[in-house]
């Protein structure tokens, strides 16, 4: 049964990498819902969130094609409980019709958005939250006639204490005293 995943995998920085993580899913037709690259907490370490509504079977498939790319890392997934996530939206309304009406004030307040910018011909508003949440808000200021809108992809992190790119890390570490120790014997 599909459902959706959240896989993030953390990777230095390299040119060409991102393509041939996407080329993963291409080949096996599977459409990638949302992808986002930034930096980790880790000092020169990317990380990539990329979400997915796959079965079970062909994420854990997935993620090992993208642990055997050389710059890889380690490669990780999740279910949406496992994670904390939110999305960024920007929407561009004219600003005639928030001067006109109280009724988009009233939506701001209701979804916890903000004014970023007021001018003469637009006003652009931010809201986070989750995908359906800033949904939902574009469907109540498109009454108004939204002018641009745009929304970012997911950015995630697990619900976990523990960072589990630097628990692997450590592992590895030791793993690699250990065999260094033995053959210095």
């Amino acid at each position: 049964m599909k459902q959706e995943f959240i896989i993030t995998a953390y990777s230095e920085n390299h040119i060409g990498l991102l393509n041939r993580i996407t080329i993963i899913f291409t080949r096996r037709k599977v459409n990638i819902e949302s992808l986002t690259v930034s930096q980790s907490a880790l000092k020169g370490i990317s990380k990539f969130t990329i979400v997915v509504s796959e079965t079970k079977d062909r994420v854990v498939n997935i993620v090992k094609q993208i642990d055997k790319q050389i710059e890889v890392l380690k490669a990780f997934y999740n279910t949406n409980d496992e994670m904390i996530f939110q999305e960024i939206a920007l929407y561009k309304v004219p600003t005639n019709a928030l001067m006109e009406s109280d009724q988009i004030e009233k939506m701001i307040r209701k979804h916890n958005a903000r004014i970023l910018e007021i001018t003469h011909e637009y006003t652009v508003i931010e809201k986070t939250g989750h995908e359906a949440e800033t949904q939902e808000l574009f469907e109540g200021l498109n009454t108004f006639g939204v002018l641009q809108f745009i929304r970012s992809g997911r950015i995630a992190i697990t619900r976990s204490p523990i960072e589990r790119l630097s628990e692997f890390l450590k592992e590895r570490d030791s793993l690699f005293a250990k065999l260094e120790e033995k053959s210095t014997k």
